[in-house]
Formats: structure tokens, C-alpha cells, sequence
């Protein structure tokens, strides 16, 4: 899937997600209590959990969104490129998420604001301009617009 215009982004799924170079890249890259430290450990080649897209602008990875079902909800991450912030890639991966997680029948989808995360409160803004509500556990949480709404 991809959006239209100069400079396109692609939507791309990786079938068997492993630790590569852009995802350390982008997701290793980012400021230290951003995401999980493990991922700092991991090998090139590990295996990682989750599903994964790739968002794509010509060719290159600009960012990243993962989903993971928790009981019956769609937990989801977004990473962008630093050099592509500010730039949409953000926002096309959420909604692509929330395509996925519709296309699942799932009823909401969540993101979890690490309290080490360098900038929690901008993302956590970021997030509720785009619908979501925070929850007392540090949560934030949207319904998922249903097909057609």
C-alpha cells in the first residue's frame, strides 16, 4: 500500500522480521529509554517478535510500525527515521496500523509511552491529537473506526 505524490511511502510487510541494519538504524538508534534496551542486544539476524511493516520512500526505510494482539486489542509501536520526522511517516504508519488491526476485527489499539522515553510527553500528545485517550496505567488507547466510518 502506499500514499500518493511525489516521494510516495509503501507500506511493506516483513513475512520473517529479523534485527537488520535499518531497524537498528531507527529503532536502535533512537535515544536510550525510547523502547525496549533488548533491543540493543539483539544480533544481526535475531529474530524479532511481533509483525512488522516497513514504511519505504523511495526505496529507502523510513520507518517502522509493529503490532502484537493482546488479548483481543492490537498493541502498536511506530519508529521513525529521525531525518524523516515531521514528514507523515508517523502518521501513514498509524493508520496502516489501524488497517491492520481492523482488518484483524480487533476493537482498539493501544501504545504504551515508556516514562524513560526522552520526549513521553510530545509523543504523548502526538497520540492524543490523533484520538487517542490516556489511561491511569500509562496507556493510550483508540477505538478502531470501523470500515466505511
Amino acid at each position: 500500500m502506499t500514499d500518493a505524490g511525489e516521494g510516495a511511502l509503501a507500506w511493506v510487510r516483513e513475512r520473517a522480521p529479523v534485527w537488520d541494519e535499518p531497524k537498528r538504524r531507527i529503532v536502535g538508534g533512537a535515544p536510550r529509554g525510547t523502547f525496549d534496551a533488548r533491543y540493543g542486544e539483539l544480533a544481526p539476524g535475531a529474530p524479532v517478535p511481533g509483525e512488522w511493516w516497513r514504511v519505504e520512500r523511495d526505496g529507502r526505510v523510513v520507518g517502522y510500525g509493529w503490532l502484537e494482539v493482546v488479548w483481543g486489542d492490537a498493541e502498536v509501536l511506530l519508529a521513525t527515521d529521525p531525518a524523516a520526522r515531521a514528514s507523515g511517516v508517523g502518521r501513514f504508519a498509524l493508520a496502516r496500523l489501524e488497517d491492520e488491526a481492523r482488518a484483524r476485527g480487533l476493537r482498539y489499539v493501544y501504545n504504551v509511552v515508556r516514562s524513560t522515553h526522552p520526549e513521553a510527553a510530545a509523543v504523548t500528545a502526538w497520540l492524543v491529537r490523533r484520538g487517542f485517550v490516556a489511561r491511569e496505567d500509562g496507556s493510550l488507547v483508540r477505538a478502531v473506526a470501523r470500515a466505511g466510518a
